[in-house]
């Protein structure tokens, strides 16, 4: 069951998420009307959802936020924020918080929080990911179909960014660049592709006064448009992640567009332009319903260092120099900040250990054992070195750490009992074609 805690007095903001609760068994709501008693819950219970009320005058909420922001590396999931009008929702927006999903007015909450919940329910793996994945070689496919509702898409939208960053995929510059190029490719997907809206038709509203949401939600309700979607297809892999984008409507001549926009100073119209300039091979199909495009991923990239470890002194190592051998009986802890670790039981490979894994050595350290393989560096790298005492004394006063650690390595069990799950299938599988 998924945690989701909330920092508000409003009855609107109170009802509406007790009541969307109710019709999803995934998650649990704790309700706090305190500022000192939603960050003590925050730090300790690791909820995956935050919603923090900007409309609850007795709510110190960049206090909130500022205890987020001190050890993010804990704080996976995300951030709702409510706030009582658009103008503060802009200055909210501003602020370009990585911990924020999205950023509602009151109105929007009471409206399209259970739709939100349905989203994040159909979608966990986008934000409970950080450190949790076993991405060596391997490759995530998938894809999300959606209507023509903006919010549906930014939602969509910082699902797959966070899940890349998160992951360690793609830097701060790189999260940028991404969430502007969907952006407008998927703004062009619901404006021009599914409801055929005009540049002319566009600009027009626009110069009258007109705000183009409005635009989008009365053209959306046309029977003529109103039962077309969106799909949005991702294939994630160890050196680049391909994006392709799909809409219902009738294509274009992209290339005539592009051609005619390369010197467009207007406030809209250089989607495409821009899109190219932040991704790579960016292509349509012939029809022009269908866009195309890669991002090239980090390879063995930087973890970012928990405030935690922050004590300790960074420990470089080169390429093939030992870590500790198996059967050592040091039970230090190892944070895995940049390269790749070979692990070698009884001298042969059994896999190679990257910032993903984020930890190196965890069993000794758990259960004061000796070292149960090799582990040598691959390249140039970078640990962190913790003794068990020194980390026993810091959980000792920062116990959710100990509560992360455990839940990391919950996850980290569990992938291995379906890894092994899987293997056994395949060797049944191949005893019986024998």
């Amino acid at each position: 069951m998924k945690k989701i805690v909330t920092a508000s007095t409003n009855p609107i903001v109170t009802k509406t998420i007790s009541n969307a609760c109710k019709n999803f068994a995934a998650f649990s709501c704790d309700i706090f009307g305190d500022t000192d008693s939603i960050i003590s819950f925050i730090n300790y219970e690791l909820p995956d959802i935050k919603v923090i009320d900007y409309t609850s005058p007795g709510i110190n909420c960049s206090k909130i936020m500022e205890s987020i922001h001190d050890d993010s590396w804990l704080h996976y999931g995300g951030v709702i924020s409510v706030c009582k009008d658009r103008d503060q929702a802009r200055q909210l927006e501003e602020l370009k918080d990585d911990n924020v999903l999205s950023i509602l007015t009151i109105s929007e909450f009471s409206q399209n929080f259970s739709r939100l919940l349905r989203i994040i329910d159909q979608n966990q793996q986008f934000l409970y990911a950080r450190g949790m994945q076993d991405i060596v070689g391997g490759r995530e496919e998938g894809s999300f179909v959606c209507g023509n509702d903006p919010l549906d898409i930014r939602f969509y939208i910082n699902f797959l960014v966070s899940y890349l960053y998160n992951t360690n995929r793609i830097s701060s510059e790189d999260r940028m660049n991404l969430q502007m190029a969907l952006s407008e490719l998927l703004t062009n997907a619901v404006e021009h592709g599914n409801l055929n809206i005009s540049y002319q038709e566009k600009s027009d509203w626009i110069m009258n006064g007109g705000n183009v949401l409005d635009l989008i939600k009365t053209r959306a309700q046309d029977p003529k448009y109103k039962g077309r979607k969106i799909k949005i297809n991702y294939s994630i892999h160890n050196k680049a992640s391909a994006f392709r984008i799909t809409d219902s409507g009738d294509g274009f001549d992209w290339k005539k567009v592009l051609e005619r926009r390369a010197a467009n100073t207007d406030t809209h119209g250089r989607g495409i332009s821009l899109s190219r300039s932040f991704v790579k091979n960016l292509s349509y199909n012939e029809k022009g319903n269908q866009v195309t495009f890669q991002i090239a991923n980090q390879v063995n990239s930087v973890n970012a260092v928990p405030g935690i470890m922050k004590p300790f002194d960074v420990v470089e190592y080169k390429d093939k120099q030992i870590v500790f051998k198996q059967d050592d009986l040091s039970n230090d802890l190892f944070f895995i900040v940049e390269g790749r670790f070979g692990v070698y039981v009884n001298l042969k490979l059994n896999t190679v250990l990257t910032p993903s894994d984020m930890f190196i050595g965890e069993m000794a350290f758990l259960l004061n054992d000796r070292r149960t393989a090799t582990i040598m560096a691959i390249g140039n790298c970078k640990l962190i070195k913790v003794p068990k005492t020194a980390f026993l004394s810091l959980i000792r006063k920062n116990p959710h750490y100990g509560i992360f650690l455990s839940k990391m390595l919950a996850q980290r069990l569990a992938l291995q009992s379906q890894n092994a799950y899987v293997l056994q299938q395949k060797l049944e599988a191949l005893q019986d074609a024998l």
